[in-house]
């Protein structure tokens, strides 16, 4: 996994590389080539649909990563079997999964999503750091039903470039933001998903607090995600108090022996 400086910009360093990584693979497969792969996959599973359907009967709806690594925690999960896990999150009442397919700073692997996707019936979320239309184009070949956009990795263009582009290619969009500012362009675009994320992806730190002060801003038509720093019954309970019930969760879950039962007990599935 490649190293970061723990005081440099993490974000910008990983972009840099994602960037150089992009441009070299899509020499190899250009995306003529990779649009043409995407146009022959069947239909997505719905993966806004199955969060809003958790929330609509009154029921928490987790997004469950499947996370080997991670530049700030390093290894999380040695012992890390994709299909296993998607299953053991099916049977804990997931509504949908998470997987993360950057190899050189999460040890990711596009593999491990359509492992995990094949598993189970559960949509899934692409997880990646997306700066190019080419990865978007082979998130939905790879069998993705839904990708993260970053707001604080691409201009306002980007943003709505490739939100569009991926739901003309079937694919739901969680766009994730970390401020007011984010979040103010981020709601220009249509995606129904708004992701706060709790960790400041700059310097890693992580705080609720950043969810709740966002949470009035985030229109009644999208459904907002809070993602990272959930870790007891008591964080869940705090969100849900403050009618936040949609959840991206990774770490907590990754390092329990059965990430599905601690998925039950977390949130009372």
């Amino acid at each position: 996994m490649a190293s970061v400086p723990q005081q440099s910009d993490i974000l910008q360093t990983i972009l840099e590389r994602k960037q150089a990584e992009v441009e070299k693979r899509s020499q190899v497969l250009p995306q003529r080539d990779l649009a043409a792969r995407a146009a022959r996959m069947p239909a997505t599973r719905g993966f806004a649909a199955a969060l809003q359907a958790k929330v609509a009967a009154g029921r928490p709806a987790v997004i469950a990563e499947v996370k080997k690594a991670s530049p700030s925690k390093g290894v999380i999960r040695p012992d890390f079997r994709p299909a296993e896990i998607a299953r053991s999150y099916a049977a804990g009442g997931a509504a949908c999964l998470s997987v993360l397919t950057d190899v050189d700073f999460f040890q990711g692997s596009n593999a491990y999503l359509r492992e995990a996707r094949e598993a189970c019936a559960l949509p899934v979320l692409r997880k990646d750091f997306i700066v190019d239309a080419w990865q978007v184009y082979e998130a939905r070949m790879l069998g993705a039903d839904c990708i993260l956009l970053i707001a604080a990795a691409l201009s306002e263009d980007q943003m709505a470039e490739y939100t569009h582009l991926a739901m003309d290619l079937g694919m739901d969009v969680l766009v994730e933001v970390h401020d007011l500012d984010e979040l103010e362009v981020a709601i220009q675009t249509p995606a129904a998903l708004i992701g706060v994320n709790n960790r400041n992806l700059r310097t890693f730190e992580v705080s609720l607090e950043t969810t709740l002060a966002l949470k009035q801003a985030v229109p009644p038509d999208r459904l907002l995600v809070t993602e990272s720093g959930i870790h007891g019954a008591d964080d869940v309970a705090r969100m849900r108090a403050a009618g936040v019930h949609a959840f991206l969760v990774g770490e907590a879950f990754m390092r329990a022996k059965e990430p599905g039962a601690e998925l039950a007990r977390l949130f009372g599935s």
